[in-house]
């Protein structure tokens, strides 16, 4: 992984491009590589299947927040702290892990303009 000087971006948020996204994978979590491609190939299918876009819009919105997060170290390693209390910890620690990642995914999705329905 790509190193920063504390509390800076890796790289800076890619366009919200295939190539531009999977470059960006490729440099910061190349590890994610081959669920991004098995990801793309899925919204691809269901694209062509249903004549509809959307799978492929939901898709990029999905990687782009993901690399979002991922290209801020402190932010990508508290996401998976709280990943790991919500399946690890009592339930009442799940429920904090689970609004603690909702507010991390909402940030993110505010910071790219992307707006859930």
């Amino acid at each position: 992984m790509t190193t920063s000087a504390a509390g800076q971006p890796l790289i800076p948020q890619p366009a919200a491009t295939v190539t531009a996204l999977r470059q960006a994978i490729g440099q910061i979590a190349p590890a994610a590589l081959p669920a991004f491609t098995r990801e793309l190939d899925q919204a691809a299918d269901q694209a062509r299947q249903g004549s509809d876009i959307a799978p492929l819009r939901r898709f990029i919105a999905q990687w782009s927040v993901y690399v979002h997060i991922q290209r801020q170290p402190e932010i990508a390693a508290r996401f998976r702290e709280l990943e790991d209390l919500a399946t690890t910890g009592d339930a009442a620690q799940a429920r904090q892990a689970a609004s603690g990642i909702g507010r991390i995914l909402d940030e993110a999705h505010a910071a790219l303009g992307i707006f859930q329905r």
